[in-house]
């Protein structure tokens, strides 16, 4: 069991370990920290953390750093999160206030994100499973080329080129862009899945051509409501890994790796468990079933009309956790503020 006093000996150990990446003793505790006792005191109360596998030397002789097991105390004991200032908070609300489409509000969000926190940034698309189906439009591209566009309720656009078998005339994009609409258009991503899967498999077809090329357009349209059904991340700033690599004792593929594959993330995520703030944190060895045990990955809980989804940062066990913390909270909050002020206005 840690005293109050060996946790803010901890507390003072984890913040001078961030901030200045070297090894924290007991003499640059008393100088640092009003603290009111001697470094012998100090020195006891480390040599007590250290029995608790909290802190560590990493040489002989060296002060202490923070072990992943320190972090967790650490991040478990937070009494508030470093806020955000007001000139942070007005450049992360005019940023995502000119975002257009879904698309673009993630792509946002993770920019400001990494830019704040300097750590690598990601965004879960919401579920699109429940989302309706509002319009469809079909734009002839010249040749054996036409232009599918989906638009769903909640601001999800997708864009996608069918190549079909013959040059549709205009009159046959009006035809087209009917029936393709009377499939989809104010039906859920799974229903209108559904209903292009019972088109496709309908029965043998006269051999029309109009009708070959809805068929090559509906598989394309099937093919882009399965992506809207998948579970997809948004990420920024995987450079800063490279800037950062002196944080890792080991190597930093595997985060690469993580990043390039996004499953792994995507499990990660959604096993976190949040706590009563709705953040969770996932520290270092903690993360060895994802193979991330030099990682460690914080997240929030952001909400929109078809459900919620996690926005988050992944980096080294060496960050600043408090102000980390509130960033993402913060970017949470404005992104689940922004989609309910969309859902209202639809």
């Amino acid at each position: 069991m840690v005293s109050e006093r060996g946790l803010q000996v901890l507390r003072a150990i984890v913040q001078d370990y961030v901030d200045t990446r070297e090894p924290v003793g007991s003499k640059a505790i008393v100088d640092r920290h009003a603290f009111g006792v001697s470094a012998a005191t100090i020195r006891n109360d480390m040599a007590l953390l250290e029995d608790e596998d909290l802190i560590v030397a990493p040489h002989t002789s060296s002060g202490r750093v923070p072990t992943d097991k320190g972090y967790r105390v650490f991040v478990d004991h937070l009494a508030e999160l470093r806020p955000l200032s007001s000139a942070q908070r007005s450049a992360i609300t005019s940023f995502l206030d000119e975002a257009g489409d879904l698309d673009d509000l993630l792509a946002r969000t993770v920019r400001a994100l990494t830019q704040l926190t300097g750590q690598v940034a990601i965004v879960q698309y919401p579920s699109f499973a429940r989302a309706n189906v509002t319009h469809v439009e079909l734009v002839a591209l010249g040749g054996p080329r036409v232009l599918v566009i989906l638009v769903t309720d909640t601001g999800r656009v997708s864009q996608r080129i069918a190549l079909v078998p013959a040059e549709p005339g205009e009159s046959d994009i009006a035809l087209l862009r009917a029936r393709v609409g009377a499939v989809l258009v104010g039906h859920s991503v799974a229903e209108s899945s559904q209903r292009v899967f019972e088109a496709l498999t309908a029965g043998p077809r006269p051999g029309v051509v109009l009708d070959a090329i809805a068929d090559a357009v509906l598989r394309v349209v099937g093919e882009e409501l399965e992506a809207f059904r998948q579970d997809r991340l948004v990420m920024a700033g995987a450079a800063t890994l490279a800037k950062r690599e002196q944080d890792f004792r080991g190597s930093i593929y595997p985060l690469l790796e993580a990043i390039e594959e996004q499953v792994t993330l995507l499990r990660l995520m959604s096993e976190m468990v949040a706590d009563e703030k709705g953040l969770s944190a996932s520290i270092g060895r903690e993360n060895e079933p994802f193979g991330l045990v030099e990682a460690s990955v914080l997240a929030s809980r952001y909400d929109g009309s078809t459900g919620g989804a996690r926005v988050g940062l992944l980096g080294p066990t060496r960050m600043d956790y408090s102000s980390n913390l509130a960033a993402v909270r913060a970017v949470a909050h404005y992104l689940t503020r922004m989609l309910e002020d969309d859902d209202s206005s639809r």
